[in-house]
Formats: C-alpha cells, sequence, structure tokens
C-alpha cells in the first residue's frame, strides 16, 4: 500500500473528472461528498459541526449523515432541527447497537455521493480539509486520503504523555501486526471512494472504533494512499469517549484480522473473564476452608460467586453495546446461571470421554474446559445478551363498508 505526503493545496474542490462517479455527480446534482460523522450523546456540538461544514465546503456539493447511537441528550432532534434549516443533513437512528466501526459502515452504506469522508461529531478533527481530501480523489491518484497527525505539519496537540505513549504503542502494533504502512492508522479523519468501500465491506470486523485500520486490512487489492497534516482540536463539548474498552477492542480487531476471524474477539474476552471467574472461585473456596467450612458448602459459595462475577464482568465489559439494566439485568443472571450450569455439566462429559480415551488428566481437563467455554459463550450471547424487541398487536380499526 503506498503512501505519499501532501502539502495543503488549493486545488479546484471539483478536480479533474477523470473519475467516472465524479462526473456523473457533477452532471446529476448528486451530492460530490458524503461525509460520515457517528455520534453519541453530542447534541451541543451537531449545530457548530454543520456550520463549520457548510462553511468549508462553499462551491462544493456535499451530505452530512449523524450516525446516532440513540443518544439520550437529545442529539437527533437536533439533527432534525438543522435539516429543516435547509442543510443537507440527514440522522440515521440506530436502537440497540453501538459502536463507532459500524455506524461508520452503515452511514458509508447510505451514502450516495461517489466520494465517502469519516468525521468525527466531536470537533476535534479540521473539516478545513474536506475539500483537499475530495480535490485529492477525485484526480484520481488516491484511494483513500488519510488526514494525519504524524507527518510533517500534524500533531495530537494538547494530548498527555500517557496518552500520546498509548497511541504510539497502538501505531506500531497496527504497522507491525497488519502492515498498514501508513503513519497514522488511527486516524478517524479521512476520505475514501465509495467503490473503494463497498470492494472490502463485506470483510469488515466492524469492531471498535478503528475503521480506518479495518478498511486497510481488508481492502482487496493495494490501495493508492496519501496522508495529509492535520492539527488535533481539544474537545470543548461533550465528554472525550477514550476509555480502557477502546483499547481492547483495538486489541480484538487486531486478534480477528490476524487470524482472519477464526477467532472471535468476543469469544477471547469471554474465556479471559472466565479465567478471571476461576481465579475468584479458587480465592472464595480457600478463604471458606480457612474459616472451618465444609467443602460443599465452600464448593457452592465459591461456584455461585464465581458465576455471578463473570456475569457482571460479562455484562459490563465484553457485551457492554447489548449491557442488561433493571429486570433484565436480573432475569438475565438467571439465564446465565443456567447456561453455566449446563456447560459445566457439558464439561464434566467431554472430560471423562478424553480421560478414557487417553488417560491423561490434564488433557481431559484442558478439552472439557474448551467445551464448556464455547458452550457457554455460544448459548449466553444467544439467550442473554441478544437484543429483543417486545412486539405488540397492532389496533385494527374494522369499519363495514356500506352495501
Amino acid at each position: 500500500m503506498s503512501s505519499t505526503p501532501a502539502a495543503t493545496a488549493d486545488a479546484d474542490i471539483a478536480g479533474p473528472e477523470a473519475a467516472i462517479g465524479m462526473a456523473t455527480a457533477t452532471a446529476t446534482g448528486v451530492p460530490q461528498l458524503s461525509i460520515i460523522s457517528p455520534a453519541y450523546h453530542e447534541r451541543d456540538n451537531i449545530r457548530p459541526l454543520v456550520l463549520a461544514i457548510a462553511a468549508a465546503m462553499q462551491g462544493a456539493r456535499w451530505e452530512l449523515i449523524i450516525v446516532d447511537d440513540d443518544s439520550g441528550d437529545g442529539t437527533i432532534d437536533e439533527v432534525f432541527a438543522v435539516a429543516h434549516e435547509g442543510y443537507p443533513v440527514r440522522c440515521i437512528r440506530r436502537i440497540g447497537r453501538r459502536g463507532l466501526a459500524s455506524a461508520v459502515v452503515e452511514g458509508a452504506l447510505a451514502a450516495t455521493a461517489p466520494v465517502i469522508a469519516v468525521i468525527d461529531a466531536d470537533l476535534q478533527h479540521d473539516e478545513r480539509l474536506l475539500p483537499q481530501m475530495l480535490a485529492l480523489i477525485a484526480e484520481g491518484g488516491s484511494d483513500l486520503v488519510v488526514g494525519s497527525r504524524h507527518v510533517e505539519g500534524g500533531s495530537v496537540g494538547d494530548w498527555s504523555k500517557d496518552r500520546q505513549a498509548m497511541s504510539g504503542f497502538a501505531t506500531w502494533c497496527a504497522n507491525i501486526v497488519i502492515g498498514t504502512g501508513i503513519s497514522d492508522p488511527m486516524s478517524g479523519f479521512f476520505a475514501i471512494r465509495r467503490d473503494v468501500f463497498h470492494a472490502c465491506v463485506h470483510d469488515l470486523s466492524q469492531q471498535g472504533y478503528k475503521i480506518l485500520l479495518d478498511i486497510i486490512s481488508s481492502a482487496p487489492r493495494e490501495l493508492k494512499i496519501t496522508e495529509i497534516p492535520y492539527v488535533f482540536r481539544n474537545r470543548t463539548q461533550g465528554e472525550s469517549k477514550v476509555d480502557l474498552m477502546i483499547m481492547l477492542e483495538f486489541l480484538f480487531l487486531l486478534i480477528e484480522k490476524v487470524t482472519r476471524g477464526l477467532v472471535p474477539p468476543r469469544f477471547v474476552l469471554f474465556s479471559a473473564v472466565g479465567g478471571l471467574g476461576l481465579l475468584f472461585h479458587l480465592a472464595v473456596l480457600q478463604a471458606f476452608k480457612v474459616a472451618g467450612s465444609t467443602f460443599l458448602v465452600a464448593q457452592t459459595a465459591a461456584t455461585i460467586s464465581a458465576m455471578t462475577l463473570n456475569y457482571v464482568v460479562n455484562n459490563s465489559v465484553t457485551y457492554r453495546a447489548q449491557r442488561l439494566r433493571g429486570g433484565r439485568f436480573v432475569i438475565g443472571y438467571f439465564i446465565f446461571c443456567l447456561v453455566c450450569s449446563i456447560g459445566g455439566i457439558a464439561n464434566i462429559g467431554v472430560a471423562d470421554l478424553v480421560l478414557a480415551g487417553d488417560g491423561n488428566w490434564a488433557l481431559a481437563g484442558i478439552a472439557g474446559a474448551l467445551m464448556s467455554a464455547v458452550f457457554n459463550f455460544g448459548v449466553a450471547t444467544q439467550f442473554v445478551w441478544t437484543q429483543r424487541r417486545r412486539t405488540r398487536r397492532p389496533l385494527v380499526n374494522r369499519r363495514a363498508t356500506a352495501a
């Protein structure tokens, strides 16, 4: 994959109409650029974002697609308000789904322009570079234009040393493990030809927040990539979404790409939580032993404690996007315990079968544990954390027709 830094240019926004898609857009009035902006609790940033893009894109036809993960702060209402003022803005509201990468994918699939740009809704990306990104792709020399913080002229702004170190390590991992060949594979600010995006969309993992890395590693051919510098801005409204889960989801994305999807990232985390539960089980068992309890009582308490810990952690971390609350949390807990109990029976059955054939205790134990992990993961995913909607009978008003 080639990568060439590009200085800021005052190129004509439409550029040479070498690409058929761009020429068609120019001739028919279809937007030249579809801008995708995933949002979650970004109400106060919507209007400033739209006004900033409108000022930057003067002379070009564009549309802005806000993909909102069912924010409870009125984000979608603000999008509607701005759209009713005449700005080319629309919204995709997602119910029961969450995550930046999948939001970008859904927005891009709804795009009508031959070029798609991705920009955060928090105003930390420099929207003034959008015309340059569009021009570079319209000229026909680039499949993908990336806003980079790590080329000359770019910067991460006022990031703390810890965040810079975390980003640097993630960039190193991406280039070593996957070999992106660009300076900022973690960037969330880029533009891509729509046909190039559609060529790789079926292979995207849609895992976590690093959609650019997902696209580059899923492309069926070597992409022509251009990097342009930008300075990452400080957030002025709302709260940052950066947390430990972003790094974990980045790790899961690497696992999925390296194994070519053979190992589901969520299964890795589910198994890790199971390992934590095993350690907690042993700790509780030892505590009851010290207290003079019988083994049966101690084992029962340790088992219930471990299952409870596993459920709480999985609900908060592994299945964060499908997190259960209130009454559903309680019902989910009992279903989870039932699933784990059946998994325990499957564990014993498989272990006994392997032991009878091989006679190796360690191998039998590993086989049983693997069986229960796969069973618990599959069944719990399907019956505990699957989003279900209540179905209501429609109210039918039947009127007799006059004879």
